[in-house]
This record gives C-alpha cells, structure tokens and sequence, in this order.
C-alpha cells in the first residue's frame, strides 16, 4: 500500500516492525500471566485403609443416620435428637479423627439435614462428610 503525494512522486509505506514488537510482547505476557491466574478448589480424597492395618476402635468411621421421621441413629443406634449434641461431644472426646459422615433420607427437608450439621459441628467435629448415595429409611 502506497500514498502519492501530490507532485513529489515519493512513496510512503506504514511501518509495521513497532506492530508486530507489541503484538510479541502482549503475547509473551499472557503467556507467562495466564498459567498464574488459573483457579480452582483444593479437594481433600478420603485416604483408603488396607485391611490388615492399623485397626482399632479409632480408625472406625462414624455414621450418622436421619431417618424419614427424623430419628437418629449413630452407626445404627438410635439417639434422641436433644442428647445428639452431649453424645457426640463425648464419643469425639477420645478421639483423634474427628470426621463424621451423614446420611438422610431423601424425603426429608434440606433444613433438617442442616440442623443436624450445625449440631454436629457444635459437638466440636472438624471433618464433615456427606453421603451422597439416595437413601430410604428401612432399606
């Protein structure tokens, strides 16, 4: 592409080289800035246990069950819902690993479930689990 200028006969050419030196250094930054700026959530896998380790009566997960009429069951026994808090308290109390896993049954309202999680929670229980199988009281 050229430009005449009236009588002169001289001919003037863009110049794209300053162009093309900032297109290579934008491209060089996002190069370098795009791995940094990626994000995600951290994710903390439940360690599997083989079965000839480790054993005892610490290392068994607990289960905290609410059934369609909203009882309660701790690994299947059953526990009134104003002592969950005390129970628990004292079950964690000896403790080392203080994760317990809760299951509703599906026709229960999500505030009942949360319910049971703040008193969970309350009871001093760091590592909450959910499970996320559908469950049906008597099955």
């Amino acid at each position: 592409m050229s430009v005449d200028i009236g009588a002169s006969k001289q001919k003037y050419e863009p110049n794209v080289v300053p162009l093309c030196d900032i297109l290579l250094v934008l491209l060089i930054i996002f190069m370098v800035i795009t791995p940094v700026m990626q994000k995600g959530i951290d994710v903390k896998l439940p360690e599997t246990q083989q079965a000839g380790e480790g054993g005892g009566g610490d290392s068994r997960g607990i289960v905290l069950t609410l059934e369609s009429d909203r009882t309660v069951k701790i690994n299947q026994d059953q526990v009134e819902m104003t002592l969950l808090e005390n129970t628990l308290r004292d079950l964690y109390q000896t403790r080392t690993d203080k994760t317990i896993f809760i299951r509703a049954d599906e026709t229960l309202n999500y505030q009942d479930v949360l319910r049971i999680i703040d008193i969970a929670k309350g009871a001093g229980i760091e590592v909450l689990g959910v499970i996320p199988e559908r469950y049906k009281s008597g099955n």
